[in-house]
């Protein structure tokens, strides 16, 4: 990503409501997992580790990015294990294996993103996690994707694909941002109509920044009892097979 983005991300990550409503969404996912306590969990991609604390709820974390001023932002805020590390062809090895990988909205930068996804299926203990979000359909395409250097949106069946290629069971795959899709949709088709550029990133005021925040986190209760059709992004669980009895 532009040096910008990841300095943006560094303000915005505790009080946007995109962030903040995910991680309650992402939180509520994981403790459905019948994860050991504590966890061995890794985040690939961290960024500047708005996800570390929340994680850091489950188990021990450790964590991969490649930027070095996020990487040192995180671990100095976190006190996680963050190391550097490229995907899918330069992971650190930390010397175990993982009850539960996540990956947020990392695997649509990188170009091979089934070795991309391989690679972090490897580092998962069998029976082991493996949950992700992505960009969803490649008619939202916009200035915020080629900001992020986003390689793709994805369609839900072909990311799919890319874990049962990599060996393991798809144990959910949803949509989400489903409530706030008709108007950020209309927005992304209205600025490429337009020609307009410009990324979606700015804080907006406080109270308008609370109602979306308490829209886009109502999908936390949402997604506890149903798959969503449609949405912003994608959100997919895996998990790698169990050993069979010996």
């Amino acid at each position: 990503m532009e040096r910008a983005i990841y300095d943006q991300m560094r303000v915005l990550q505790q009080d946007h409501w995109w962030f903040a409503a995910r991680r309650e969404i992402l939180s509520a996912q994981v403790a459905r997992l019948p994860l050991p306590r504590p966890a061995q969990i890794l985040e690939a991609g961290c960024g500047p580790g708005g996800n570390l604390a929340m994680l850091q709820r489950f188990g021990e974390v450790c964590a991969i990015e490649p930027d070095e001023a996020s990487r040192l932002y995180a671990a100095e805020h976190s006190g996680a294990d963050v190391r550097h590390g490229l995907l899918p062809q330069s992971v650190p090895d930390f010397g175990r294996a993982f009850d539960l990988v996540a990956a947020f909205d990392v695997i649509e930068h990188v170009p091979d993103d089934a070795g991309a996804v391989a690679a972090l299926a490897g580092l998962l203990k069998p029976g082991g996690y493996m949950i992700t979000t992505v960009p969803a359909n490649a008619w939202m395409w916009s200035d915020h994707d080629a900001a992020h250097h986003h390689k793709r949106r994805y369609g839900l069946s072909g990311y799919r694909k890319l874990f049962e290629d990599a060996g393991l069971t798809v144990r959910r795959a949803s949509h989400f941002n489903t409530l706030l899709f008709p108007p950020i949709a209309a927005v992304r088709l209205a600025k490429n109509a337009a020609g307009r550029t410009g990324g979606d990133e700015a804080m907006p005021p406080a109270p308008l920044n609370g109602v979306l925040k308490a829209v886009f986190g109502a999908e936390r209760a949402l997604l506890a009892a149903v798959d969503l059709p449609f949405g912003v992004s994608i959100l997919l669980i895996a998990q790698r097979p169990p050993l069979g009895p010996s």
